[in-house]
């Protein structure tokens, strides 16, 4: 986590600051704007404890929603960033098919996995169109900034292939 600190402190700030807004019962948002559900009434009830007991119960509470809103604002923003993917690979593939280059379609997306059926010929336009989409979903989310979003492509005959 140190090496994280000081290599990417921005990133590490924004989700340390999502923890503590959650604990204090606080919503957050991703990259995007979608944001957490607020804490329910009860978390705000367990938040007004009298006893130690209660208050050592209700700070672990805070904690574990913490937790959860540190988790939201990276797994949501990684969404986010895979929604921008796809929606910029829907535009090229559709490109590269509208000037008769390949005749490539999307046949299937998961959480940060996709993919393209192509003809053969097609596979070098089809690899460029999905490299490419990658980076210009990071730039539109998080602008230019000096972090790869690595994406690995498997060229396979059959789709029970692809790993």
């Amino acid at each position: 986590m140190p090496q994280l600190a000081r290599t990417y402190p921005r990133a590490v700030g924004f989700v340390e600051q999502a923890a503590r807004d959650g604990e204090a019962g606080g919503t957050v948002t991703t990259r995007l704007g979608r944001s957490s559900p607020p804490p329910s009434e009860e978390w705000f009830r367990s938040q007004q404890s009298a006893t130690a007991e209660e208050q050592r119960r209700a700070e672990s509470i805070a904690r574990s929603r913490g937790r959860f809103t540190r988790n939201f604002v990276v797994q949501g923003s990684a969404a986010d960033w895979a929604a921008c993917w796809l929606a910029e690979l829907r535009r090229r593939l559709r490109a590269l098919r509208a000037d008769g280059t390949v005749a490539a379609e999307l046949v299937f997306f998961l959480h940060d996995e996709v993919m393209v059926h192509a003809p053969e010929a097609g596979v070098g336009a089809c690899i460029q169109a999905i490299e490419e989409a990658a980076a210009a979903a990071k730039e539109l989310l998080f602008g230019t900034i000096p972090v790869e979003f690595p994406v690995s492509v498997a060229v396979v005959d059959s789709y029970d292939n692809a790993k």
